[in-house]
């Protein structure tokens, strides 16, 4: 094998995508959703030929190992066809590598290789990962429980040379017997909010809720065991009674209270199970994964009540960031070298050049175009336009890997003003007036205006916003006066960095709205052409795609 090997991981299920690695060399991870539009896209047979080797470079190279992960979906019963895609679409080196790993397995090399840490305990939680039957570690309840029976949680210690599994959590898959608190947040969403995606819908909606308003319990928690008591099923599953529309108005009370009593019993839950793994491991540091480690006010309590020392979150924690941990094992366990990768940025999608930029501005002549090649020229034309109120789409370089836009797909504007929240929450993303709008702040700076003592380059943790800075920044200031902030070091992007203390010099506020660049129900936009054509259908002001500032007929320039 290469002393580099060229190692593809593929996560076949529910935001399904794809990562290669040449080495601990990372040359990229995508999701599907961003190269065919549709916002949490499963993976289906059929991708690799028609979606991904199209778009993806490096792919028709030999390649020294191959990792797919699948979960307990039925995609499981169409793995002979996906061995013939494999054969029909990639080329394997002599002496090349296959393999399938379970879920959760996945999970775990996401989240502890790309960490700073030696070793640490490891928690994943999820709705459900692989059946008992398809595990692929070794886990010594699983002879007590039949095969069909699936992973819910799962708890780990790993340093770099062993993984070792503590406890699972698993379920019998029987919908009158729900457990787990992946599970139990899944309920809770799809009582409020139908469809898929929408947990970010219900964690900003809480706090405009009385979270005793119901009387409903605590969820039952013994050691990492987690049950839903049938007053919590019940409730759930009278799902007319707190379905959100926004244009009745009339049980938002009830609406609210629901999610918040949801997410107080979701929280609490997940502290004891914390508890209990630190205790059971003994470790100082954690890494945490699955779907659920998106909910960031949970984070936050996790960083200040779990006992833990340290507290890692991928920025791809969900089932997406799978791909990169079955390209993580297959450098590690397969091809049997150290991997050197940390996910200390998550600019990792592909390369994207000036050519592609120019090409789709090349026929833009509605526009007004300026070509700015000097870096402080740029920021100062930003910075201007923000000044003025304006709202201005930023897209450089590679994009975020995970959902979270940090300032490469990025649509930012002043943080100051509660209206500017109101002016994007419905014009610009046209969603839910409720929805939170996160904060970008200058690391040296972010103990000044949010109660945190840890960089945040990632935007995991809703951090409480301090009493005296809340009025200064109120357009990133949520009910509950906390705010999931992104923190901007020295070594971070010089782009997003240089605005920062542009603006800073210019106000006193070392603080940037952020927010994502996509337009209502849309995946963050991944290419110049995406990027465009979202400024030209929403009322932003400006779009940054460097060299280039690109505004709109009736913009007019900032008075000398």
């Amino acid at each position: 094998m290469n002393a580099a090997p060229l190692v593809l991981g593929i996560n076949r299920t529910q935001d399904a995508s794809i990562c290669l690695m040449h080495g601990s060399q990372l040359a990229w991870a995508i999701q599907k959703e961003r190269l065919t539009r549709q916002k949490h896209h499963w993976g289906r047979t059929g991708d690799l030929a028609a979606i991904y080797a199209p778009r993806l470079p490096g792919l028709d190279q030999p390649l020294d190992v191959l990792v797919e992960c699948y979960s307990s979906d039925p995609e499981q019963d169409k793995l002979a066809v996906y061995e013939q895609e494999i054969a029909s679409s990639l080329r394997m080196a002599s002496q090349s590598q296959r393999i399938r790993i379970s879920h959760h397995l996945a999970h775990v090399y996401s989240a502890f290789h790309p960490s700073p840490f030696a070793s640490a305990a490891v928690m994943i939680v999820d709705g459900q990962g692989s059946a008992v039957s398809a595990l692929t570690e070794h886990w010594t309840g699983a002879s007590a429980v039949p095969g069909h029976w699936c992973e819910v949680a799962s708890f780990y210690h790993a340093d770099r040379a062993r993984v070792h599994c503590l406890a699972k959590q698993v379920w019998d898959r029987d919908d009158q017997h729900l457990v787990g608190l992946g599970m139990f947040y899944f309920l809770l969403t799809q009582a409020i909010f139908p469809g898929h995606g929408n947990e970010g819908k219900v964690m900003g909606l809480a706090p405009h809720g009385n979270p005793a308003a119901l009387g409903l319990p605590p969820l039952q928690v013994d050691g990492c065991q987690v049950t839903i008591p049938a007053a919590w099923t019940s409730m759930l599953h009278a799902r007319g009674r707190f379905r959100y529309a926004e244009q009745a108005a009339t049980g938002f009370a009830d609406i609210a209270a629901l999610a918040a009593a949801g997410q107080r019993a979701f929280e609490d839950a997940l502290v004891k199970v914390a508890r209990w793994l630190q205790r059971e491991s003994g470790a100082e540091d954690l890494c945490f994964a699955g779907g659920t480690a998106l909910n960031c006010s949970a984070n936050q309590r996790l960083l200040r009540e779990s006992g833990f020392r340290r507290l890692f979150i991928p920025p791809a924690p969900s089932d997406a960031g799978t791909a990169l941990g079955c390209a993580v094992y297959g450098l590690t366990e397969v091809a049997g070298q150290p991997c050197h990768f940390r996910w200390e940025h998550d600019y990792l999608g592909p390369e994207q050049s000036v050519a592609d930029i120019d090409l789709v501005l090349a026929g833009a002549r509605d526009l007004r175009i300026d070509c700015l090649d000097q870096a402080t020229a740029m920021r100062t034309r930003i910075v201007d336009l923000i000044e003025d109120g304006q709202v201005v789409g930023l897209f450089q370089g590679r994009s975020e890997f995970g959902p979270r836009a940090l300032g490469h797909r990025s649509i930012l504007a002043d943080p100051r003003p509660a209206a500017m929240r109101e002016r994007i929450n419905s014009q610009v993303k046209q969603r839910e007036w409720f929805r939170p709008l996160a904060p970008v702040v200058l690391l040296e700076h972010a103990e000044r205006y949010f109660d945190i003592s840890t960089a945040s380059p990632f935007m995991q943790f809703a951090a409480p916003v301090r009493a005296d800075a809340a009025g200064a920044i109120a357009a990133v200031t949520h009910v509950d006066c906390s705010a999931r902030l992104q923190t901007v070091g020295p070594h971070d992007d010089p782009l997003l960095r240089g605005l920062l203390q542009t603006f800073y010099e210019r106000s006193g506020i070392p603080v940037l709205l952020n927010t994502s660049f996509n337009g209502k129900d849309e995946p963050i936009v991944e290419t110049a052409a995406e990027a465009l054509h979202t400024f030209r259908h929403t009322p932003m002001d400006a779009l940054v795609m460097p060299p280039y500032l690109i505004r709109k007929p009736h913009m007019s320039d900032r008075p000398a």
